[in-house]
């Protein structure tokens, strides 16, 4: 008799391993949902913004124009001293695309977002000038930069965004010649 019952208990056993299993699945489905949704909002709530520059008059820039072609953003600040190391490079790099001619694939556009206070920046400018735009985040900066995946707070913190506004890349500290190369190959993929 106990070898009728068997087959029952372990079929019964199966469907609550699959139902458990199937739970557990759409669990997960349902928070990368989320996630994603999140991600997407914080996207949406990025190009929203308009932010300061750091000049006296501080006119407001929208950051939603800049969609469209690929960006790199560059959270950063005076007292910073990896961000500070790394802006010579970045302004290379915004200068070599500046120099490129529009073709298939629109040049990278590069932001700076100062997470500091206005006068400093525009000390700091005037002494070292950049050729790409520079924003201010002031403190709020940091919030900005969490929303968008800058889970750990540090700086220098950058996104690279793709002509769709998508993030493609993030990263937080200092960039190398060797890193910031692999992230303009992932622009022309």
């Amino acid at each position: 008799m106990s070898m009728g019952f068997h087959p029952n208990r372990r079929q019964w056993l199966w469907a609550a391993g699959g139902l458990a299993v199937a739970s557990a699945a759409a669990t997960l489905g349902w928070q990368g949902l989320r996630k994603q949704q999140s991600n997407q909002q914080a996207l949406d709530s990025f190009w929203a913004l308009e932010l300061a520059t750091p000049d006296e008059e501080a006119r407001t820039i929208a950051l939603a124009p800049l969609r469209g072609r690929p960006l790199l953003v560059n959270f950063w600040a005076t007292w910073c001293p990896p961000c500070v190391r790394e802006l010579p490079l970045l302004n290379a790099l915004a200068q070599e695309q500046a120099s490129l001619t529009a073709g298939a694939t629109p040049a990278l556009q590069i932001l700076g977002i100062a997470v500091d206070q206005a006068p400093k920046v525009r000390q700091w400018l005037q002494r070292q000038p950049l050729a790409y735009p520079v924003l201010m985040a002031g403190a709020g900066g940091m919030a900005i930069s969490r929303s968008l995946g800058n889970v750990q707070g540090g700086l220098p913190f950058s996104l690279l965004l793709d002509a769709q506004g998508q993030v493609r890349q993030r990263r937080i500290g200092e960039f190398s010649p060797e890193v910031l190369q692999r992230w303009m190959a992932t622009i022309a993929t």
